[in-house]
């Protein structure tokens, strides 16, 4: 999506470490000190209260503006995102305080109303305390806030979205139980704390924004019933800053292939390239009649389409491959080096058609940046992961043997 899906595996070595990197915490405010120069305190003022916090605690609090930059650089930094033009303009949403499920539930919906803002979706990030040395104070196991549930149809089928087949059947076993079942039914929140087990929550079904699908031309297409959510609010990942990691929703608003060429076109997800083919009335007898590429170029349009007729904010790729360039423009003068991952910046239709295409970036993942959460892909399958309450309490007692040890080495 465009600023919204910028995820990467990144480093293993990034994610879920203990305590805070001490020299990236300093190349970090080096960072912020050199990009604002109007910062009240000065670098070697600010680094010697951090060197001391992090000497007592073994990690330091970012200020609000230290946060702030922070998250706009890890967009910024972001290889898999071609949104990054509007970097400066994130709204970050400090919630680094809670603790609670419920706390974190209600910020979730803050966050989705205050993002979709109407169908004028803005670029946001809310986030979460930071991860001690004995792992994440929070986690959300969505891999974004909003998504469709999965049901087989006991015909070989799927009713909704395939890929939530396991975590649906998760989420049914935490005692949830639908008011209907439908192929665009939400998916609810489950979020864990360090001191709370998993726990279920709905999101009001007012607070999302949903957009049917019909097509410029095709009057029939309507009838396919098909629909989908305006915020693509990610929950999966963590954020690097500092030298520390902390789970985030961040948010920016789709390109319009996530939608129309992966999401509803994807033979494991929605798988509509075929349905739409006979709509049209298309000679599918031999993928050499391109059958597919015109399904799919259909439901690009059909998408735009429909965004645009409910004034709903969505980026098409030729917009956003021109933005990219500006960004690549801007960071180079700036004497930085745009990083990106060619394969994620260019567009699924018509790829050679786009700016983007033809050069190649360096490839390289800096920090700040996202990273996907190791265990959430597992989440997502609907697959067991340790719990936070667990974990904390193991690494207590780590703690606990190692210091009772100590006088005997």
């Amino acid at each position: 999506m465009s600023a919204g899906q910028p995820l990467s595996r990144g480093p293993a070595a990034t994610i879920g470490g203990a305590g805070c990197d001490p020299v990236e915490a300093r190349e970090f405010l080096q960072m912020f000190y050199a990009e604002n120069r109007s910062a009240e305190s000065s670098f070697p003022e600010r680094w010697e209260k951090v060197q001391a916090e992090i000497l007592a605690s073994g990690a330091y609090e970012l200020t609000g503006p230290e946060l702030t930059f922070g998250a706009r650089v890890a967009w910024r930094h972001s290889v898999r995102c071609v949104g990054r033009l509007r970097w400066q303009g994130l709204v970050v949403r400090d919630a680094r305080q809670l603790s609670v499920a419920a706390e974190v539930h209600e910020q979730l919906v803050e966050h989705i109303e205050e993002a979709t803002n109407g169908g004028r979706i803005r670029s946001m990030i809310t986030v979460f305390p930071a991860d001690t040395e004995a792992g994440p104070l929070v986690r959300i196991w969505n891999e974004q806030a909003i998504r469709y549930a999965g049901w087989a149809d006991g015909e070989g089928g799927v009713l909704g979205d395939p890929r939530y087949l396991g975590f649906t059947r998760l989420v049914e076993g935490l005692g949830w139980r639908p008011a209907q079942r439908g192929r665009f039914e939400p998916l609810p929140l489950v979020i864990e704390t360090a001191t709370e087990d998993p726990q279920l929550f709905t999101l009001p079904r007012e607070s999302i924004l949903e957009v049917p699908i019909s097509h410029p031309e095709f009057e029939w297409f309507a009838d396919l019933g098909l629909r989908w959510h305006a915020l693509p609010l990610i929950t999966a990942m963590r954020m690097r800053v500092g030298g520390m990691n902390f789970p985030v929703a961040f948010n920016g608003f789709y390109l319009q292939d996530e939608i129309a060429s992966r999401n509803l076109s994807d033979a494991d997800r929605y798988d509509q390239v075929p349905v739409v083919a006979r709509g049209m009335g298309l000679d599918t007898s031999s993928a050499r009649t391109l059958w597919r590429d015109r399904s799919v170029i259909e439901l690009n349009r059909a998408v735009l389409h429909s965004f645009d007729a409910a004034g709903v904010t969505i980026a098409d790729h030729h917009a956003e491959a021109a933005n990219f360039m500006r960004f690549v423009e801007r960071e180079e003068s700036a004497g930085r080096c745009p990083h990106a991952d060619w394969s994620w910046i260019n567009p699924v239709p018509v790829p050679a058609q786009v700016p983007t295409f033809h050069r190649y970036y360096d490839p390289t993942e800096v920090n700040p940046n996202f990273y996907l959460d190791p265990d959430a892909a597992k989440r997502a399958a609907g697959q067991p992961v340790d719990g936070l309450r667990h974990r904390h309490r193991r690494r207590r007692w780590q703690r606990r043997i190692t210091r009772a040890t100590a006088d005997f080495r």
